[in-house]
Formats: C-alpha cells, structure tokens, sequence
C-alpha cells in the first residue's frame, strides 16, 4: 500500500474526535484492512456492576476501523464516511482487557465500500462483536 493511503487513514483516525477521546491506536492498516486497539479506561465503564466496557464505546472502535479500512482500499482515492453499520454483540468484553477491532473492506464499487470487522478482548476465540457496514468512497 502506497505511504499516501497510510498517511490518509492516520489522518483521517486523528480528525475524529471520539477516537482521540477514547484513546483509539491504529494498529495495522493496509490494503482494504486495519487493526485498531482501545485500552481498558474506566471511565467507558457502561456496568458498574460488572464494570464492562459501554457497547457504545465498542460500537465507535469499530465504525473507525471500518472507516480505516475503506480509506485503505486501493480503489477508494479518498475519505469515506459510514452509510450503515449493523453491529452484533455476543458477549460483554473482559473487564480490564483491552479490546482489538479488525475491519476488511471485502469488496468496493465506484460509490460504496462493503466492510465486515469483529472485536476482541483476549480471547481471539469468541468475538466481543461482529460488524457489517457500507462506507461511501470518494469518487475519482
């Protein structure tokens, strides 16, 4: 992937507010893919019963791995910004843990990129969460 895309996804994680609130790292990116981590932080703590993590800070890592992923895609020459994105939890994550989001772009038209991601605590075995989306791409 061209230096150009890699720049253009570290950009685009560093425009959105909420990534930098929430202390979201770019882990990986490249060609229709990126990995992106959320240390545990107590204040997203959504139980504090169980003191897990709020499904709505899991939702927003993974709408941003998403994001970086489209961005990434070598058909799409720019920025994107997220149509749909249906999110399927399975289980609350591990409190403490830091939690991983994985996002492919899997296929890509001339107007919308189609995504799939999961998210993951430590346990790479039985996602946190499961996403399917689409995300425009910028025209040539």
């Amino acid at each position: 992937m061209s230096v150009d895309k890699v720049k253009l996804a570290k950009q685009f994680m560093q425009s959105v507010p909420h990534a930098q609130a929430l202390g979201m790292e770019l882990t990986e990116i490249g060609d229709g893919r990126a990995e992106f981590a959320m240390d545990y932080d107590e204040r997203f703590i959504g139980d504090p019963e169980t003191r897990v993590i709020h499904g709505g800070a899991v939702s927003a890592l993974m709408d941003t791995c998403c994001g970086a992923a489209a961005i990434s895609h070598p058909a799409n020459s720019g920025g994107t910004a997220t149509i749909d994105l249906r999110i399927d939890y399975m289980r609350p994550a591990t409190p403490g843990q830091r939690i991983r989001a994985q996002a492919e772009c899997y296929h890509i038209t001339r107007s919308v990129a189609f995504v799939r991601a999961r998210a993951m605590d430590d346990d790479d075995t039985l996602p946190v969460a499961t996403a399917t989306g689409t995300f425009t791409v910028e025209g040539k």
